[in-house]
């Protein structure tokens, strides 16, 4: 027997599947089912993206079969079936699914009638244009990369979004003892609201929803009721109802009207309510009716019901509302994934969310950015002594017996500094001193003045110099390089220093978003309704 079964531990079993279940339960709802507050994803819809990023399956390259993609995804990251997988895809491929598509399609993705996508083998696919904006940056330290399920590759643990996707596209899920239901926004309006937090962050639900009056479906609609979207943006939960767009058109001179129906409610698949329809006609619930046909073609959803002569038009609106789909309700849940766990959260937390996601990115990203810049101003830096002291440089190269020789020649002496003082003058001795670099390198004063000692990767930099670099031309752009980079230090300093110079930063990125996705609303909101009757 080995050593480890020869003890045998009681467990109490009631405990044991408590903390199992519990166990599961995490997993499913960390791993599967809720987004994340910060970019609105849930972990399949962040590899699918980030799949694409690392196959080159961007929105200005040739399409990828879908079936790349989905290999790709569960060979890498997802080790679940193909079939969710590829579901995915084709939801964020579907315009009357997502409010913005994040996935370009090419072939059969479905259809609002409730057809089914073609196989992945058919289809084509590529990121769409606006989800570069969810990976932007992501190769500049902004999020941090955790390792896949058998540690062979690494993986975002969150997408460093510039945009608000959580709000902007929703999301639904099902976990265990808990679900979410967010509908989807209007981008110009969630960025507006915003920007109104970053100017003044005491802002509340009553000035928010005049940003954003209410949900914004793909498939337009109407929204009725202002209070139960007020509801759900204070509390986090709420319903809305929606109903179809319809309008009557007149059929003959004898007085015989059509209802025409050209928007659904948001999730209503088209076939099935007009099968519905049928079926109350046929069962006698809905009077009135003589014929029933979808003239809906490429250019719009058209859905025409022919009434009876004399009847009242509005009446048997009302009815096709409370007996069918053509009104429906959107039961709002706004539960996502804070600092790991699952929080119920109304649109000013979601908002916050997101916005301190974008500070902590756009921080991140500046301290990427001024790390490399130092790196690469500190080997112009010792280019431009070297080129002030060109002659004694070259001496002492071919005075050299070997490359090592010649670098630690050029390590050796104290060097006029040449342009080197003013610029630094400009930014700070220290402003372009890499973080792993040593005071016993750069400027330094002495009897003889100021003077500069050059460190091992600037003296290995000038012996990399190529001979056409030493022309009079060559050397003014090296001068002049090394100037741009010590203003650019000074501005990603000053981002790191001043709070509100990271704000301005912030506020532009989101107004660039704005400026280049924004469109129209989709969704009316009506203030409030009253059903018509016989009675009335």
């Amino acid at each position: 027997m080995v050593e480890a079964a020869k003890e045998i531990l009681p467990v109490n079993l009631e405990d044991e599947m408590r903390q199992s279940y519990l166990d599961y339960a995490m997993s499913v709802i960390v791993g599967r089912a809720l987004p994340d507050a910060r970019d609105g994803l849930k972990p399949v819809h962040r590899r699918v993206l980030f799949a694409m990023r690392e196959l080159g399956n961007e929105y200005n390259r040739p399409y990828k079969k879908s079936a790349r993609l989905v290999g790709d995804v569960i060979g890498k990251y997802h080790p679940h079936g193909d079939s969710a997988v590829y579901d995915t895809i084709v939801r964020m491929a579907q315009e009357f699914s997502m409010r913005y598509i994040l996935v370009d399609g090419q072939g059969n993705f479905g259809s609002v009638d409730g057809d089914a996508p073609a196989a992945m083998r058919y289809t084509e696919v590529r990121m769409a244009r606006i989800a570069r904006e969810l990976l932007a940056d992501i190769d500049m330290e902004t999020v941090d990369f955790v390792a896949n399920y058998d540690e062979t590759e690494h993986e975002p643990s969150v997408l460093p979004t510039r945009l608000p996707q959580l709000l902007v596209n929703g999301s639904s899920g099902i976990a265990v003892g808990m679900a979410t239901n967010i509908p989807p926004h209007n981008l110009g309006e969630i960025i507006d609201a915003c920007l109104a937090l970053l100017d003044n962050p005491e802002l509340g639900i009553a000035e928010l929803i005049e940003l954003v009056p209410g949900p914004d479906f793909p498939t337009s609609g109407l929204v009725y009721g202002v209070q139960g979207v007020f509801n759900a943006y204070k509390t986090g939960r709420g319903k809305v109802y929606i109903r179809a767009r319809t309008h009557i058109e007149p059929l003959d001179k004898k007085g015989r009207e059509a209802i025409v129906i050209t928007e659904l409610p948001f999730q209503v698949n088209k076939a099935r309510l007009i099968e519905k329809i049928a079926e109350l006609v046929r069962e006698k619930r809905l009077e009135g009716i003589t014929e029933l046909r979808d003239e809906s073609d490429k250019d719009g959803l058209r859905v025409v019901i022919e009434l009876r002569r004399g009847e009242i038009s509005d009446v048997v609106l009302n009815n096709l509302f409370k007996h069918t789909q053509l009104e429906s309700v959107f039961g709002i849940n706004m539960v996502a994934l804070l600092d790991g766990q699952p929080q119920l959260l109304n649109l000013k937390s979601l908002l916050d969310a997101f916005l301190r996601h974008r500070r902590e990115v756009i921080t991140r990203r500046t301290l990427y950015q001024l790390r490399k810049a130092r790196e690469r101003a500190h080997v112009l830096e010792g280019q431009t002594v070297a080129l002030a002291n060109i002659d004694e440089v070259i001496a002492l190269i071919r005075g050299a017996l070997s490359p090592a020789e010649a670098r630690e020649g050029l390590m050796g002496r104290v060097w006029p500094p040449g342009q080197v003082v003013e610029l630094l003058e400009r930014a700070g001795a220290d402003a372009t001193r890499p973080e792993d670099q040593t005071e016993e390198f750069g400027l330094e004063s002495g009897n003889d003045g100021v003077g500069y000692r050059l460190s091992r990767t600037q003296a290995q930099a000038i012996l990399d110099l190529r001979l056409h670099r030493l022309t009079a031309l060559e050397q003014d752009k090296i001068t002049k390089e090394y100037g741009k980079i010590v203003d650019r230090i000074n501005e990603l300093i000053e981002i790191l220093a001043n709070p509100d110079r990271l704000l301005a930063v912030m506020r532009d990125e989101l107004t660039e978003v704005r400026d280049r996705y924004a469109d129209e609303r989709r969704t009316e909101i009506v203030e409030d309704y009253a059903d018509l009757t016989i009675e009335d």
